[in-house]
């Protein structure tokens, strides 16, 4: 039996805490453990600093910029640092063999935040990734950009029919996204 190190509580770094509960996550799917995780890298009203990233302002301060670019750069920085550890997490996922092909190629998972200008707590043209091969039923290696402006719960309610888990409405939806047909 392989002698594991056990931590003593939460990982004195971000990025290791980080890396910690991105493991535990490939873990918990190559185990088939759970097919669902809901995950979020930073609470919304975060005081978490960044210095490690050259940011030691407190993140939610931040977000509040009034449009001030070197408020925004900072907030540029720590979007970027989330986008990349969450870059390494799907190089595990990708590196991850199942079944015919890799975890990633066997999942959906949606990225992105549920406001796009915090300034002005706009939940409007959000920045989203939809990534994985969601098991052959996704289509990848696209930007899509929705001129009727779909609500997420839309979004949200596509996801579940390619998920086979039909279902009339999902909170304020009003119909499915057109995601096979778009692409810019």
């Amino acid at each position: 039996m392989p002698v594991v190190a056990r931590p003593t509580g939460v990982p004195a770094t971000y990025d290791d805490h980080a890396k910690l509960m991105f493991d535990l996550q490939v873990l918990a799917f190559q185990t088939d453990m759970t097919r669902v995780i809901s995950f979020m890298l930073s609470k919304e009203q975060s005081a978490r600093p960044y210095p490690q990233i050259g940011v030691p302002e407190a993140h939610h301060p931040l977000s509040h910029h009034n449009d001030n670019q070197p408020l925004i750069a900072q907030m540029s920085k720590i979007n970027r640092y989330h986008t990349e550890l969450f870059s390494k997490y799907l190089a595990k996922l990708r590196a991850t063999p199942d079944g015919d092909g890799s975890l990633l190629d066997h999942m959906t998972i949606l990225y992105g935040s549920g406001i796009s200008n915090s300034t002005r707590h706009s939940g409007e043209n959000l920045p989203l990734l939809l990534v994985g091969g969601g098991a052959g039923k996704l289509q990848g290696g696209r930007h899509l950009k929705f001129l009727d402006r779909p609500s997420m719960a839309n979004l949200l309610l596509t996801l579940m029919d390619k998920l086979d888990v039909p279902v009339d409405r999902v909170g304020g939806s009003t119909g499915r996204v057109q995601i096979d047909a778009l692409s810019l």
